[in-house]
């Protein structure tokens, strides 16, 4: 009965905690403009959105779109402004303000969590 009571208990926050440390990288590789970085966390098929163009694109070439974005868009600072879960299901969002050389952009992600991992599904830079 102890060990059941140990693995609904802790094992939950110690997915939790991985999540938050995913999340983490994430914002990180986004601050600093590292496209390699945050690929790593990129999903088999990923909803891009810049501007108005918006595609899905498969891992190989959303590393590309990104990588390409930051190059002519060289992040200065990015801010995490609001992050939660969605109602339907364990899934997340964030949503922050990347400032960079050529303006500032709202950055929307979605997240699928599976187990203690995320994976990028959607991304969308609207400049402000």
């Amino acid at each position: 009965m102890r060990n059941l009571f140990f693995l609904l208990l802790f094992v939950p926050a110690i997915s939790f905690g991985q999540t938050n440390a995913n999340l983490e990288a994430i914002t990180s590789a986004l601050n600093t403009g590292d496209a390699d970085a945050l690929s790593k966390f990129f999903s088999a098929n990923v909803e891009i959105s810049i501007q108005d163009k918006e595609q899905v694109y498969a891992k190989a070439k959303a590393l590309e779109v990104v990588r390409n974005f930051f190059d002519a868009n060289k992040p200065k600072a990015f801010s995490q402004m609001h992050k939660g879960t969605s109602r339907e299901n364990s899934d997340q969002y964030c949503i922050g303000n990347l400032s960079s050389a050529n303006g500032n952009y709202r950055v929307y992600l979605y997240l699928k969590v599976s187990g203690s991992n995320l994976s990028i599904q959607e991304m969308r830079f609207d400049k402000e």
